[in-house]
């Protein structure tokens, strides 16, 4: 193991080694062998530096090399194939550098006898570079790829790169959907041929065309705008073109923006002045061509106040505040009121002339008009006095202007609607004078200086809501005197009967609506063949007979007793503190006795007898008005059947058909629970098609004592106690669930038509109930159809409305039931969100018998189709019927003729 001065190599003139260690030096190689025979080392000159040890023995020299070859030597010997080595090994020096060494190998002679030879060089320099070309690689793919630019390559206008920002530019979800797509489906029609050809003048290699403006198309298909650069280049050895874009949206708003700011100065209404500090005149906009008459060249360079007529000095104006109103003149000499504002800039002033000639003229023109209306007008100042009273408040309070201006309103003699007094808080105007806000159409009445009363319905309106109390107030008013005393003569006439001066209806049903804090009782009168009269003397004796049994029945009753007529020959009595039968028994006997003494009519005498029910009302009875009617003419009736002349109270028998209401009142409230409610279904049937489109989804009940109870009792007690809002939701999600499975079973598209009662709309959950039920049944909501009756929309129409649109948005059709039995009106419908129109059953009836029926339901099929509603008839009994309903133009039938209603199970195919 020893250093070769003459390379370890046998032979060769000093000529050869020389070359030799040329060629080794240009390279920074040293050589290396190993004979097997002898299991030597060696190595040439320099291998101790190569190695980091420089001047180490040779010993230490030769073990560090035979341990870097030894891998060389285990496969040489093995390896079948003899053949060229490579290894790199990296190395640490003395001085602790981190070095890495080629070794190259070759076999030389045989196994046995031969050996090795190598060369060895110091690579580190090398891959040093290496990575620092892979680094610089890296930052420049960094680069691209984070740049916020745009930057993609295209070959033959095939995209063969693109980065993020390019993606994010053409919406794409990713730059990777950009591969291998057309470069041109990705820009405007127009702006292909101007990219064709700055591309086209790219013919060296990294020239670039000038930066331009295109039109790039992203992948929804709008556009949008970007500055670019394209750059030859190559891709994969051939050439290419690299494009460098920027989104200039932004840009081109803002360039928007300040041509829009520019077009502002110049349409704006207000003149737009700009001088200099010695207020020569800069710039005159269109504005200020109109107001003053001077066309922009021609004022350019004069002094503004040449030109607006009077002396103007800008910077004496924003000295005094900046704001001012002056008189300035036209070219042509007219006078002008203008509002000025000034404010100082770098080289000078600007000016904002607006000109209030128009609005100064129309201020005038208001006092005059305000002058001359019949409505009273006064302002009430910010001390609580009158600062101004047009001649109409004047003339209405019959005061002068001394007398009013100057004075407080709570100072004048004014009362309520009750007759009490106002004082100064509730006063007119003070609630406004401290809160700013408006009130309407009080009434209230005045008592004049000369002691007449007028009854004035008065508006008061804060002047300037925005500042802060106590409010300058406008108070208007009119004398409503005289249609006060119209309006009482028409709520009278609107509360009792034309004919027998009586309380009507109406004032029976307030009257025992009111609260009660003691008994009272009520009569229901009705007279026995009253029509045998109207038959055989006519409806003027009719009349006659009427108004004496209403005069007879007041003098019978007490003062505090309200007699009234509630139509035809029915009249009512209702007094107070009657509670013992005995007593009410002898009240209506003494009543009957009244009606029973003969009455001369048209020189005839006549003998009139009735029947009375009774019915008594405790404090605590919840029964309402119509209820307690109801309950005196179920009692009347059950006397009229006894034969008449007679009284009966509701009671007795009359009470079981009550308890029997109770009962089955209680039953219902858990016939959920046990499954004694299900749901019949009846078809509807599209007349077009005789086809099957939808059932109407139809409650019954199977009592288990009184078996099958009739929708018509037990639907108006649930109505009645609060148990349709439970009901109606089982009975939804019941037909949701087995409608939605039959839908399935079949692979049909059949709707469902499901009935809300009114009740069922004024429960606040109604929405989130069907909505559960399309929910949990997977019903879709489009399968649905909710039926409203028109009487339960018409009792509140606004509130129907709204709870019909929540429903709307879950997706539901909805749909008008039993048409035609209400007081809707066209406008009504138009305004409610309905799908579908029900031809109540009554005009089916007799349809076929009735011209005049048949132009009813032409009428409704044509206004039902102008709104965009389909129209469903009800009811249809007979093939005539059918036939007629489908030569008007109806949409869809139903009734027995088509289909009776029956359990799920026994529909027929769809």
């Amino acid at each position: 193991m020893e250093a070769d001065p003459d390379g370890g190599f046998p032979g060769g003139s000093a000529v050869g080694r020389e070359f030799l260690d040329l060629a080794l030096s240009a390279y920074g190689a040293v050589g290396w062998t190993f004979d097997f025979t002898t299991d030597e080392v060696t190595w040439m000159p320099g291998m101790d530096v190569l190695l980091g040890m420089p001047e180490a023995a040779d010993e230490t020299i030769g073990n560090r090399l035979r341990e870097l070859v030894e891998p060389w030597l285990v496969v040489a010997q093995e390896t079948a194939v003899w053949r060229d080595f490579d290894l790199e090994q990296p190395i640490v020096t003395a001085k602790g550098e981190t070095r890495i060494l080629h070794f190259h190998a070759r076999p030389l002679g045989s196994r046995r006898t031969g050996g090795l030879i190598g060369l060895v060089r110091d690579m580190t320099g090398l891959h040093r570079d290496r990575q620092a070309l892979t680094d610089l690689a890296d930052r420049y793919r960094l680069l691209v790829e984070l740049s916020p630019d745009a930057i993609c390559v295209h070959q033959d206008e095939i995209i063969r790169y693109a980065n993020a920002a390019m993606g994010t530019i053409l919406g794409a979800g990713s730059s990777e959907q950009l591969l291998g797509r057309r470069v041109t489906d990705f820009v405007a029609p127009e702006s292909i041929p101007p990219m064709r050809e700055r591309i086209r003048l790219l013919t060296t290699q990294g020239a670039a065309t000038p930066r331009a403006q295109a039109e790039l198309r992203r992948v929804d298909g709008t556009t949008v705008p970007v500055e670019l650069v394209s750059v030859r280049t190559t891709w994969e050895g051939r050439p290419a073109q690299q494009v460098i874009g920027r989104d200039i949206s932004v840009q081109k708003a803002a360039e928007a923006t300040l041509r829009y700011q520019a077009a502002l100065l110049q349409h704006v209404n207000n003149a737009i002045i700009a001088t200099d500090r010695e207020g020569v005149v800069t710039s005159w906009n269109p504005a200020a061509e109109a107001v003053y008459g001077v066309p922009a060249d021609q004022a350019l360079g004069r002094h503004v106040s040449e030109l607006v007529g009077v002396p103007l000095r800008p910077e004496a104006l924003t000295a005094d505040g900046g704001v001012t109103e002056a008189r300035h003149r036209r070219s042509d000499g007219t006078a002008l009121v203008v509002r000025i504002s000034a404010a100082e800039m770098e080289s000078g002033f600007v000016l904002v002339c607006a000109d209030e000639t128009a609005r100064r003229r129309a201020e005038q023109d208001f006092a005059t008009v305000v002058a001359a209306l019949d409505e009273g007008v006064v302002v009430v100042g910010s001390t609580g006095r009158i600062e101004s009273a047009n001649p109409a408040a004047r003339r209405i309070l019959g005061a002068s202007a001394a007398e009013l201006i100057g004075s407080a309103p709570t100072s004048w003699p004014v009362f309520d609607e009750a007759g009490n007094a106002l004082g100064p808080d509730n006063h007119l105007a003070m609630s406004t004078r401290r809160s700013g806000a408006p009130e309407n159409s009080r009434v209230v009445r005045f008592q004049r200086s000369d002691g007449r009363s007028v009854w004035l319905a008065v508006n008061s309106r804060a002047l300037n809501p925005q500042d802060r109390p106590p409010h300058l107030v406008v108070s208007s008013f009119t004398d409503i005197t005289e249609s006060r005393a119209a309006r009482e003569r028409l709520e009278y006439e609107a509360t009792h009967d034309p004919l027998t001066g009586l309380a009507n209806r109406t004032l029976v049903l307030r009257h025992l609506g009111r609260s009660r804090t003691q008994p009272m009782a009520v009569l229901f009168l009705d007279l026995d063949n009253f029509k045998l009269i109207n038959d055989s003397l006519g409806h003027g004796a009719g009349d006659d007979v009427l108004r004496t049994i209403g005069e007879r029945l007041v003098r019978a009753t007490r003062d505090a007793d309200l007699v009234g007529r509630l139509g035809g020959d029915e009249f009512v009595v209702v007094a107070r503190c009657e509670t013992g039968h005995d007593a009410l028994g002898e009240f209506s006997e003494r009543l009957l006795g009244a009606l029973t003494e003969p009455i001369h009519v048209q020189g005839r005498q006549l003998h009139v007898n009735g029947s009375i029910g009774v019915v008594v009302a405790e404090p605590a009875d919840a029964r309402s008005g119509q209820e307690l009617l109801r309950d005196a003419d179920v009692a009347m009736y059950r006397a009229k059947t006894r034969g008449g002349g007679r009284y009966a109270f509701f009671g007795v028998e009359l009470r079981e058909r009550v308890q029997r209401h109770m009962v089955l009142e209680q039953d219902l409230r858990h016939a959920v629970q046990r499954n004694q409610l299900w749901v019949a279904y009846q078809p509807v049937v599209d007349l077009r098609t005789d086809r099957m489109v939808a059932v109407e989804g139809l409650l019954r009940w199977t009592h288990p004592v009184h078996g099958t109870v009739s929708p018509g009792e037990f639907i108006p007690l649930a109505e009645q106690s609060e148990l349709i809002n439970t009901i109606g939701a089982h009975m939804l999600r019941t037909a949701t669930g087995q409608l939605a499975a039959e839908r399935q079973r079949h692979g049909s598209e059949l709707h469902l038509n499901a009935n809300l009662s009114p009740r069922q709309l004024e429960d606040p959950r109604l929405q989130s109930i069907v909505q559960q039920a399309l929910a949990v049944s997977g019903l879709p909501a489009h399968a649905l159809c909710l039926e409203v009756t028109e009487n339960a929309i018409m009792q509140d129409p606004l509130a129907a409305a709204r709870v019909l649109a929540a429903l709307r948005e879950l997706g539901v059709y909805l749909a008008i039931d039993d048409f035609g039995t209400g007081n809707s009106s066209l406008a009504q419908l138009r305004r409610l969100p309905m799908d579908v129109l029900k031809i109540d059953r009554s005009f089916v009836t007799d349809l076929a018998d009735s011209e005049e029926l048949e132009v009813i339901v032409t009428s409704i099929v044509g206004m039902a189709h102008a709104i965009g509603v389909d129209v469903v008839a009800e009811g249809v009994e007979t093939q005539q019927q059918l036939d007629l309903l489908r030569r008007l133009g109806c949409d869809k039938g139903q009734g027995y003729y088509l289909g009776k209603p029956t359990p799920i199970q026994q529909l027929p195919s769809p």
